[in-house]
C-alpha cells in the first residue's frame, strides 16, 4: 500500500512537471529578418564570449524576440534562441533586391574570368560594412560582369523594427506657491548689425570650401562576379586578378585589365593561341569602366604576340560584346557578294559631344578593321531593382551640352603627356 502510494506520487508530480514545461509560454515574436552571413553564428548572450547556440545559413528566415541597442535576440524555425548584431541581419526587401540582382547578373554577359590568390569575402551589397553571404577560394574563377564605385561609408539601411510611437507628453502642473516668484529681467536689445554678426567670415568659408575640396570622400572599386553555380555578389576589385595568359599580360604597362576576349585561334606547329581583346584602365579614380583597348595577334614568323591594333584616351563603359560583324572591302559595295561577316567585338565609348557610342570592330585575319558605330544601349543600374531605367553610378547620363568641355579636357590631358615627356 505504501508502495502505491509513492508511485503515484512520483506519477502526479511528473505528470504537473511535464504540463508545466509544454505550457511554457515564448517571447512574442516583434519582428523578421534573415540571415546575411553563409554561416551566422547566434550566441547565449551579447558579449561576444558567450558560447554560440545554433548556427543558421544565409538567407534563413529568424523571428526577432528581443531587441538591445545594436543587438537583436531572434529565434530559428527549429526553436533556437540567441543574439547578433544587427548589422549581420538583412531585411525581406534586402532579400529580395539581393535576388534580383542575382537574377539580372545571370543574363549579363561576361567581361572575362578572374581569381584570387587567397579567400575572398562575397558581399551583398558594393560596401565593406555589408554581410558577406558567400566566398571565393584562392584560385576559384569567377566571371566578372559589372564593376561600380562607391562611396566608403556607411550603407543607408531601413531598421529591421518600425520606430517606437513617441508618447504624448503630459504637461505637469508645478506646485503652487504662496508667494509667486519675481518678473524675469527684461531680455538685452538686439545689436544693430546682428546680420553682419551671424554671416561667416570670408576667409573662414574660404577655409572651409578649401578643405573639403582637397579631402572629397574616399571611394572603393567594386565588381560584380558570378561562380560556376550562379550565385553572384560583390567583392572589392583590386583583390581580384584577371586570368589572362601572362605571355600576354605582361604587356599591361603598370595599367589594370578590367575585362578580356578571344577573338578567334591562331594554330602555331602544335600550339594553339588565342587572338585577344582587352580593355585597361590606369591608376585613380574613375566614373567610367576603361580607357584603353587593344587587340593582340599571334605571330606566325616570330612566335610572339604583336599589337595589332590599340586605342587610348577614350571613356569606355561595360559591356564589351563580342559578335559577328559586317564589314565591306568598300563603300560602294552593293551586292551581298561584297559584304562579308567577321569575328569582331564592339566597345561603348564616349565621344567628344559626351555622348556615348557603340565602336564595332571586325578582325579579319590578323587586322581590325572598323565597321561604323551607333548609339549605346541606354545605360543601366545593376543595384537598380525596381525595373526602372535609371543612370548608372559607374556611368552618368550622356550629356551633349558638356561635349566643347570634355574636348577641351581631353586636349589639356594629351599636351600635359606630351610635354611631360
Amino acid at each position: 500500500m505504501r508502495y502505491s502510494l509513492l508511485a503515484g506520487l512520483i506519477v502526479l508530480i511528473l505528470g504537473q512537471t511535464t504540463c508545466r514545461s509544454s505550457g511554457e509560454k515564448r517571447a512574442p515574436t516583434i519582428g523578421e529578418a534573415y540571415a546575411g552571413p553563409a554561416a551566422l553564428a547566434l550566441r547565449k548572450d551579447i558579449p561576444t564570449q558567450s558560447p554560440v547556440v545554433a548556427t543558421v545559413p544565409h538567407g534563413e528566415r529568424l523571428d526577432i524576440i528581443q531587441h538591445r541597442r545594436r543587438f537583436f535576440k531572434v529565434r530559428t524555425a527549429g526553436g533556437k534562441e540567441g543574439w547578433i548584431e544587427d548589422h549581420l541581419l538583412l531585411s525581406s526587401d534586402e532579400i529580395a533586391s539581393l535576388k534580383e540582382v542575382e537574377r539580372r547578373a545571370r543574363t549579363l554577359p561576361t567581361q572575362g574570368l578572374a581569381s584570387t590568390y587567397e579567400l575572398l569575402n562575397v558581399h551583398t551589397e558594393p560596401n565593406r560594412l555589408s554581410p558577406s553571404f558567400l566566398q571565393i577560394a584562392a584560385g576559384e574563377k569567377v566571371d566578372v560582369v559589372a564593376h561600380v564605385a562607391s562611396p566608403r561609408t556607411p550603407p543607408a539601411r531601413k531598421p529591421l523594427l518600425p520606430p517606437k510611437p513617441k508618447q504624448p507628453k503630459v504637461a505637469h502642473k508645478s506646485p503652487e506657491t504662496r508667494y509667486p516668484p519675481p518678473p524675469p529681467p527684461p531680455a538685452p536689445p538686439v545689436p544693430a548689425n546682428w546680420l553682419e554678426l551671424s554671416k561667416t567670415p570670408p576667409e573662414v568659408a574660404q577655409s572651409i570650401a578649401a578643405a573639403k575640396a582637397e579631402s572629397p570622400a574616399p571611394t572603393d572599386d567594386w565588381s560584380l562576379v558570378r561562380n560556376a553555380k550562379g550565385d553572384s555578389g560583390w567583392v572589392l576589385t583590386h583583390r581580384l586578378y584577371m586570368a589572362i595568359p601572362d605571355d600576354v599580360a605582361q604587356y599591361a604597362e603598370g595599367h589594370r585589365i578590367t575585362s578580356y576576349f578571344p577573338l578567334r585561334d591562331v594554330r602555331d606547329g602544335d600550339q594553339v593561341k588565342h587572338v585577344w581583346l582587352w580593355t585597361t584602365i590606369g591608376g585613380g579614380d574613375h566614373n567610367y569602366d576603361f580607357d584603353s583597348y587593344r587587340v593582340f595577334t599571334w605571330s606566325l614568323r616570330r612566335h610572339r604576340y604583336e599589337t595589332a591594333f590599340i586605342q587610348r584616351n577614350v571613356e569606355g563603359y561595360f559591356p564589351v560584346l563580342l559578335r559577328p560583324v559586317e564589314w565591306s572591302a568598300g563603300s560602294k559595295a552593293r551586292t551581298p557578294s561584297d559584304t562579308a561577316k567577321y569575328p569582331g567585338f564592339s566597345v561603348c565609348v564616349e565621344d567628344a559631344h559626351g555622348v556615348r557610342m557603340r565602336r564595332s570592330y571586325a578582325l579579319i585575319d590578323t587586322v581590325v578593321r572598323s565597321a561604323g558605330q551607333q548609339p549605346c544601349e541606354a545605360p543601366t543600374s545593376i543595384l537598380q531593382t525596381d525595373g526602372a531605367t535609371v543612370p548608372s553610378p559607374q556611368s552618368p547620363a550622356p550629356n551633349p551640352a558638356a561635349g566643347s568641355r570634355s574636348l577641351l579636357a581631353r586636349l589639356k590631358a594629351f599636351a600635359k603627356k606630351l610635354f611631360s615627356r
